[in-house]
């Protein structure tokens, strides 16, 4: 055997199918760098903008599940470019509004580009493991798992310079042109859908009846899917809101940037980092562990002061930065552990599917509550001193778990 064929690469099919995520995640992260923009022009509130930022996963928590159990019969590639079609023409529409229902649009947009959101992203990792020939599938999982923070971090870098230049319409519209891109491209380097085992086995184990109950019925997918909330929810309440709190402190709108992307691009070295550890052999649950505590001691350590104003005691602006970032890339690890104990904690191979259908609605539950909880406890006390309360609580919340998924057996929850 020769050495490339020892070493199985990731395919372009499945490099399309990560293109097409990262497009999806950045409509989800394009609204944190127009905040400022959408005030000064339409006038909306902080709590208002924090809805728009969550807005996007209504579908996902309300159908995550449903689509999950779907996937197979609707067809993944059919289902990744309805999800594109549905983000392009929304994205080109909320750039079209205007006048005194400006805000009611958005919201409504948005809602609808959340379910553009779901179609696209839920595929993924089924597609990818299709894709992907044997022994390079946990390599392209990996690079999955970072298809967010890559989309959220390349918003927040790219949208304040074209914001900037052109308003925040242009970037919609930008945005929609990039989502036909990915699209295209999936569309011509991804088979067609056929009939694939994984559907043989669905209908043998008795329809998605039989799947729904077999995964609401198990402990493990549960547990999975609300460690998935617990860590999805405070990493997007920080590094959403990051633009607007380094907005507020007067820092200039380049470095804004420049300083947001790079503290949500960190959670991309976190994912690559937690893939490779998982790979030497490093338990899941302590890979969990190591990245709750982190993102606990981050959160601490970026938000707490004592006092409020000038004689405010707390860390200098450099290290509370640094704290932000070790937050961010302690939390990729998170993600990278999840989507590897979802397929492994499954009830059984037939339900994957509904497993990571369930994971992304608890996850997209946690990202719609905790934006607007964050803007209110903000807004409540006058700033973000307290932001660490909500982080710290979701973090232990999350080691409390993975100590909880650490002591279930595969292959028991398997059988």
């Amino acid at each position: 055997m020769s050495p490339s064929a020892a070493r199985p690469h990731v395919p372009a099919a499945a490099l399309a199918v990560l293109l097409g995520g990262v497009s999806a995640a950045l409509h989800l992260g394009k609204l944190p760098p127009a905040v400022p923009a959408l005030q000064a022009s339409l006038g909306i509130g902080l709590v208002e903008a924090g809805f728009l930022l969550s807005l996007v996963q209504v579908a996902s928590m309300t159908l995550g599940l449903l689509v999950g159990l779907a996937a197979d019969t609707i067809g993944l590639r059919r289902s990744m470019l309805t999800g594109l079609a549905v983000l392009t023409v929304a994205s080109l529409l909320g750039g079209m509004v205007a006048g005194a229902h400006a805000v009611q649009w958005l919201l409504l947009l948005r809602a609808v580009e959340g379910i553009g959101f779901l179609l696209t992203v839920m595929p993924g990792p089924g597609l990818i493991r299709a894709l992907t020939p044997p022994g390079a599938d946990k390599a392209a999982l990996g690079l999955w798992g970072a298809y967010m923070p890559l989309g959220v971090a390349l918003a927040l870098l790219l949208g304040p310079a074209l914001i900037a230049w052109g308003g925040w319409a242009d970037w919609w519209w930008a945005l929609s042109i990039v989502s036909a891109g990915a699209a295209l491209w999936l569309w011509l380097a991804v088979p067609a859908d056929r009939l694939r085992p994984a559907v043989a086995s669905h209908e043998a184990a008795g329809g998605w009846s039989a799947r729904l109950r077999a995964t609401v019925g198990a402990r493990a997918p549960w547990l999975v899917a609300l460690t998935f909330a617990v860590y999805s929810s405070q990493w997007m309440a920080v590094i959403g809101f990051l633009p607007a709190i380094y907005a507020g402190a007067g820092v200039p709108a380049a470095w804004n940037a420049v300083l947001t992307a790079l503290a949500a691009a960190m959670n991309i070295v976190g994912n690559i980092a937690g893939g490779r550890w998982l790979q030497r052999g490093v338990a899941p649950e302590r890979l969990l562990q190591l990245g709750f505590l982190t993102m606990a001691l981050g959160g601490v350590a970026a938000f707490a002061q004592a006092g409020q104003g000038p004689d405010a005691l707390g860390l200098p602006p450099a290290l509370r930065y640094v704290a932000v970032c070790a937050f961010s890339l302690g939390g990729g690890m998170v993600p990278a552990t999840l989507f590897l104990l979802g397929v492994r904690l499954a009830p059984g191979p037939s339900t994957v599917s509904t497993t990571v259908g369930l994971m992304q609605q608890a996850s997209s539950l946690g990202q719609f509550l905790a934006p607007p909880a964050v803007a209110w406890m903000a807004h409540r006390v006058g700033g973000w001193h307290w932001t660490w309360t909500a982080t710290l609580t979701c973090s232990l919340v999350g080691m409390a778990i993975a100590r909880r998924l650490g002591r279930i057996r595969p292959a028991a929850e398997m059988a």
